[in-house]
């Protein structure tokens, strides 16, 4: 997966916007406001932090020690740092930007969701 794949993959998402709020090296993907995805720019190979359920980020971090990390100046418990380095196929690394999706979908206010719609 490259940059311009991971972006056209977000933005298919329904509600997703993207935006520069913490500069111009940082792509930051939102649904309702709320952070589901981020990636540097400059990152070679690619890499982006997305949320995960804690339990399910501890368990890919032991299958995947060289491309699954701790949240990069994240809350580690809930965001892991995914390495786009050819051991994550391009179906799992979509699995891991679907499960962040839906975590931050889940935990919006019902009002949020309908205007999604």
């Amino acid at each position: 997966m490259n940059i311009e794949e991971l972006r056209t993959y977000c933005l298919s998402k329904r509600g997703v916007t993207e935006g520069f709020p913490f500069g111009p090296d940082t792509l930051v993907f939102k649904i309702g406001e709320k952070v589901f995805l981020l990636t540097g720019l400059d990152a070679q190979p690619l890499s982006f932090n997305v949320k995960c359920d804690p339990e399910r980020a501890i368990e890919l971090r032991e299958q995947y020690p060289s491309s699954v990390l701790p949240g990069y100046h994240m809350n580690k418990k809930h965001w892991n740092t995914v390495q786009a380095n050819g051991e994550l196929s391009f179906k799992q690394l979509t699995e891991l930007i679907d499960h962040s999706y839906e975590l931050v979908y889940n935990s919006l206010p019902q009002r949020i969701k309908e205007t999604l719609s």
